[in-house]
């Protein structure tokens, strides 16, 4: 959203840290996904299968995201751990507040698509006239990582509300849905590497649809075949996407492939060169 010339506006303000957010690469993108299914098949593990009721469920998560993001906002920098139970925890969240406005309330799926982008929309403008830039490659002060945050939970809701209106409401099924918003994603990366599309745009847009891809897969993984799933169950597909996750955490802990280079570095959208993504510098 910012070029070199504007980089005198887009300084952040306030307390300075490093940069708070991983660098994008082929591992963000893997770990993402995994994070969007776990936090479906999560979500419906502990609200029927432990029947723990939504609400219960919600209470209880919510907690937990609260405590991580304390944790998270203490850190001077990004630590792997922190991150990536921060991304997980709000995942399991942001599908239980979408799930309690249509489950509980009876909000149609298409009203809350349209509330939570409404959302998103406004968090993204209030972050822009704030700070002049949504690159999540200068995530160095307080602020910004709250409007961070905040951007990260409804795009977990809308995603949620999103996937389940076109395999639900739509009738296109779990499979198919998936199919639909990997297509949806590979045109973004298309779009950006053919027709310049602005880094930025392309990384959000990419962000918030991963989320109904992912959940898309934990419901065919995970629901009855009846429904149109493999019936995998939400434990044993929860548990294994889980230790993916943690195994990858580790190898990026250890590794550090993923931490960004002090100054900044470009956003990017799926797609690679090695196991990072490079894009041109105006993209900060």
């Amino acid at each position: 959203m910012t070029t070199n010339k504007h980089a005198a506006a887009a300084r952040p303000r306030g307390r300075e840290m490093l940069n708070k957010v991983p660098e994008v690469t082929v591992y963000f993108w893997v770990i993402k996904v995994l994070c969007t299914t776990v936090g479906e098949t999560a979500a419906d593990l502990l609200d029927a299968n432990l029947g723990l009721g939504l609400a219960n469920t919600s209470y209880v998560m919510g907690a937990l995201l609260l405590v991580a993001l304390v944790f998270q906002f203490r850190a001077r920098a990004y630590v792997p751990g922190r991150y990536w139970l921060t991304v997980v925890l709000i995942s399991v969240v942001g599908t239980l507040v979408s799930d309690n406005l249509t489950d509980r309330l009876g909000v149609p799926l298409t009203t809350t698509t349209w509330v939570f982008a409404l959302a998103l929309a406004v968090t993204f403008a209030l972050w822009y006239a704030s700070e002049r830039t949504l690159s999540i490659h200068t995530v160095r002060t307080r602020r910004r990582e709250c409007f961070y945050w905040l951007a990260i939970l409804f795009t977990f809701a809308l995603g949620t509300s999103a996937g389940d209106l076109t395999a639900e409401r739509l009738g296109l099924g779990y499979w198919v849905s998936a199919v639909v918003f990997a297509a949806l994603i590979a045109a973004v990366a298309l779009a950006y590497r053919a027709l310049d599309l602005d880094a930025v745009l392309a990384f959000w847009t990419a962000y918030v649809l991963t989320r109904p891809l992912g959940a898309s897969l934990g419901d065919y993984l995970s629901q009855p075949a009846a429904d149109g799933g493999l019936g995998l169950g939400t434990v044993g597909t929860s548990l294994l996407f889980l230790a993916v996750i943690v195994a990858l955490v580790v190898h990026l802990a250890r590794t550090k492939r993923d931490v960004a280079a002090e100054g900044g570095a470009p956003a990017p959208v799926p797609g690679h060169a090695g196991d990072r993504v490079i894009l041109p510098e105006d993209a900060r």
